[in-house]
């Protein structure tokens, strides 16, 4: 395996020069499960977040929750990062981010707002040398989603020392203070919210490798009918026009 980060091409869009080695593929089988939870491990590790485990894996009960799209990002057949992407409907909640800011989330819930709640961002730390592109590929799942589910607003629960990124690229508005979060036992996370619709031609304009297809979007989150569906219509006709131009 070759060391050293991936050469740049600073003249193309952010990610558009490894975009085309990418797949994206939803985690289900149990050997495809096995090396995210063993990355997770791994990248959690590194950062400091976990202390050292005989099982070298992670992983919690929201992994199987029915409105849950587990994702891993192989970059030449190799798995290189993943994001677990929550579809937050007033009938389906289940997340790590309403446990903790529920009481900021749940009164929107109640009136009907829909919320795209990635989480679980993680990429292998190897990977992460050689292509340092890859969190812009990888964050571009929520996006694609938000667009896919029709969603109100695109939540980011991160650390404290992550907000810049987020704000940067999804235009993201911080919203409480650092709370404590379960298994971070030396580091708070905070709520972060981008109103997509009306960031969304914003962040289309400075990262045109975001766009997607109505094909790709039926693709990421049709593929398994156990899923939840989306939470409104969706305007067909807004989709077909907004085919990726990379």
């Amino acid at each position: 395996m070759k060391s050293g980060a991936e050469p740049n091409t600073a003249h193309l869009p952010r990610g558009a020069a490894l975009f085309d080695r990418i797949d994206y593929r939803l985690i289900e089988t149990d050997e495809d499960k096995d090396s995210l939870y063993l990355m997770r491990y791994r990248a959690y590790l590194q950062a400091g977040l976990i202390p050292p485990s005989e099982s070298q894996r992670v992983t919690d009960r929201f992994d199987d929750a029915p409105n849950v799209w587990n994702f891993g990002v192989y970059v030449d057949n190799d798995l290189c990062s993943s994001v677990r992407i929550h579809v937050l409907t007033s009938e389906w909640r289940m997340s790590y981010t309403t446990e903790v800011f529920g009481d900021v989330l749940h009164p929107r819930l109640d009136r009907g707002e829909v919320f795209i709640d990635p989480c679980r961002f993680v990429a292998d730390p190897e990977m992460q040398q050689r292509f340092p592109e890859l969190p812009y590929l990888t964050v571009r799942l929520p996006f694609v989603a938000c667009e896919h589910f029709n969603a109100d607003v695109g939540l980011s629960m991160v650390r404290t020392d992550h907000q810049a990124f987020y704000r940067r690229v999804f235009l993201s508005e911080t919203l409480t203070e650092p709370r404590s979060f379960p298994g971070w036992p030396t580091k708070k996370a905070v709520l972060m919210a981008s109103a997509y619709p009306k960031v969304r031609e914003r962040i289309l304009t400075r990262f045109p490798i975001m766009r997607s297809s109505a094909f790709e979007r039926r693709m990421l989150f049709e593929r398994s009918t156990d899923r939840i569906a989306p939470a409104r219509p969706v305007l067909v006709a807004s989709m077909a026009a907004q085919a990726r131009t990379l």
